[in-house]
């Protein structure tokens, strides 16, 4: 891994993930309580020893940048370690990033800086735990020009992914950008299909060519998956890598969570008993930038006012006051209120429930104060008056309610 540069994708709009990326980048959106989301490819990083991190962002980055300033510079940098962050330069183009080659072209000066030998390329929006030392040591003994991280997948879900044919020695032969019905199948499991998870392992000798060739394609997109990738495997060596999952489950877990959807079951499989993703595992821990709060804190002991949380995470610095919470996720510094109840939702920082509330499959955006008495996510149709409703039901609750249903005053400085 020392001959190694991490360069992390956290530029994308992520507008599937609206109006949750409103105010901020998509890898800097909450999870599991405490955490951003771009923490868990981080700690992936930290956890395989892979110490020179890049992370390319481009949209509404300021909490993005602060979290990675406060939280992630516990790298040793005397020894040439940093993780750092890389806003768009436009030193070779005049245009913002096109696709996520084009992101990764347009910092080929700070990557040949580094004289890396190889160059990983990650994604900032997916939930998985991945040692990519193990990658590389595959890469490395099957003498690749690239290697890609693959999961296999049930046949009917492809069309969200791209799938690639593969050999009985894992080389790569074809590809095919989410197919609605392929005929590619893995070797041996014909009811199984490889999919690419949008980690690619490079040889920088082969991967600064063809971003130069790629730069100059007019007719591309300027994305690995759909362009870059696909037109290798006849003239390189092309492998994939079968995803080895950290996690220790008997399922692999592997999650991109660039829609509220996604986004939302991926918080709720951390706070069943036995989390289907495992936070609480002290051989991959995953780290964060935390502030100070005082310890969560549960009130009343009265017939129908009894603090609790049940098959629930919750942060420091909360309040459950004479309230009751299930299934749910509360982020720092929450307070619920007397008589309500908090059903299979995700609180983010600094909410404050009012009393006699009723809150059920909802997102609560940071800052949020609802009022007395308010009933969110048992009728779609009235919420979608006031809230924004995905199609599934989940209801999200954003800051700009906040200040229109009560004049109280939010600093959108503020970090989050």
């Amino acid at each position: 891994m020392k001959d190694t540069l991490g360069v992390l994708l956290a530029g994308g709009a992520g507008e599937r993930l609206y109006p949750l990326t409103r105010d901020r980048a998509k890898p800097a959106v909450t999870f599991g309580g405490i955490y951003r989301i771009i923490d868990i490819t981080l700690s992936n990083c930290i956890n395989s020893d892979l110490r020179r991190v890049y992370i390319l962002t481009q949209y509404k980055a300021l909490s993005l940048n602060r979290h990675i300033r406060e939280g992630w510079n516990m790298v040793a940098r005397e020894l040439g370690d940093f993780i750092e962050v890389l806003p768009p330069m436009k030193r070779v183009s005049e245009q913002w990033y096109q696709g996520t080659a084009d992101a990764v072209y347009q910092n080929i000066y700070s990557i040949g800086s580094e004289q890396p030998r190889y160059v990983l390329i990650l994604s900032g929006d997916h939930i998985y735990k991945m040692n990519y030392d193990l990658m590389l040591r595959q890469h490395i003994d099957s003498a690749a020009d690239v290697t890609i991280a693959t999961i296999q997948i049930d046949p009917e879900e492809t069309y969200r992914f791209g799938v690639m044919s593969v050999d009985s020695d894992n080389r790569v032969t074809g590809f095919e950008e989410k197919p609605k019905v392929t005929k590619i199948r893995a070797p041996g499991n014909p009811n199984r299909v490889p999919a690419s998870m949008g980690v690619y392992l490079f040889n920088t000798d082969v991967l600064i060519p063809v971003l130069l060739k790629d730069a100059e394609d007019e007719q591309s997109s300027h994305d690995f998956g759909k362009d870059i990738l696909p037109k290798m495997a006849d003239d390189y060596r092309v492998y994939g890598f079968d995803f080895v999952d950290e996690n220790k489950k008997e399922a692999l877990y592997w999650r991109d969570v660039g829609t509220l959807e996604a986004y939302y079951e991926a918080n709720m499989d951390v706070v069943s008993v036995s989390p289907v993703f495992n936070l609480y595992d002290e051989a991959w821990p995953i780290r964060t930038h935390q502030r100070q709060y005082p310890p969560a804190k549960f009130v009343f002991e009265e017939q129908g006012r009894t603090g609790q949380a049940l098959d629930s995470i919750v942060s420091a610095g909360c309040i459950v006051s004479g309230g009751t919470v299930r299934y749910s996720v509360l982020s720092p510094d929450v307070r619920v209120n007397s008589y309500t109840e908090v059903d299979s939702s995700i609180l983010f920082s600094h909410v404050n429930i009012g009393r006699h509330c009723r809150i059920r499959r909802s997102i609560i955006d940071r800052d949020v104060h609802i009022p007395e008495g308010t009933t969110i996510g048992f009728d779609p149709e009235t919420d979608r008056q006031k809230y924004f409703v995905t199609e599934t039901g989940i209801t999200v609750v954003t800051r700009d309610y906040s200040l229109f249903e009560n004049p109280v005053t939010v600093d959108y400085f503020t970090s989050e």
